[in-house]
């Protein structure tokens, strides 16, 4: 793939994290992970033609609050929100922040491959 698309993954749980660095660079995408939002800060740089896998449960600042912050907002990156345990208030917050797609762990391949190309796609 000669301008393979970036995913940015945050995910505190280094199990989780490990199995979709794998599975997504087995696609032919191009990973940065990392354990934490401030981790990400840090080494994201914006970059076209790349979205962010942000899992809503992290310690510290969760997914969904980041992306109502200043930072988060100025992302300019499509989001696709991950959680291990969702509620209807979560899920609400979500659509109200844009992201581009809502994922419940354990997460399927398809699902989560159909939603980067959606994301990635806008």
């Amino acid at each position: 793939m000669a301008n393979k698309p970036t995913i940015y993954l945050v995910d505190d749980d280094d199990a989780v994290r490990d199995s979709l660095v794998f599975l997504l660079e087995s696609h032919g995408f191009g990973v940065s992970a990392f354990a934490s939002i401030s981790e990400f800060e840090r080494a994201h740089r914006a970059r076209g033609n790349a979205c962010l896998i942000l899992d809503h449960h992290l310690p510290g600042t969760s997914g969904l609050e980041f992306l109502a912050s200043a930072k988060g907002a100025a992302l300019r990156l499509p989001v696709i929100v991950i959680t291990g345990g969702a509620d209807p208030t979560i899920r609400a917050r979500a659509r109200a922040l844009g992201v581009a797609a809502f994922l419940e762990k354990p997460i399927g391949e398809a699902p989560l491959l159909t939603a980067i190309e959606n994301a990635l796609a806008v």
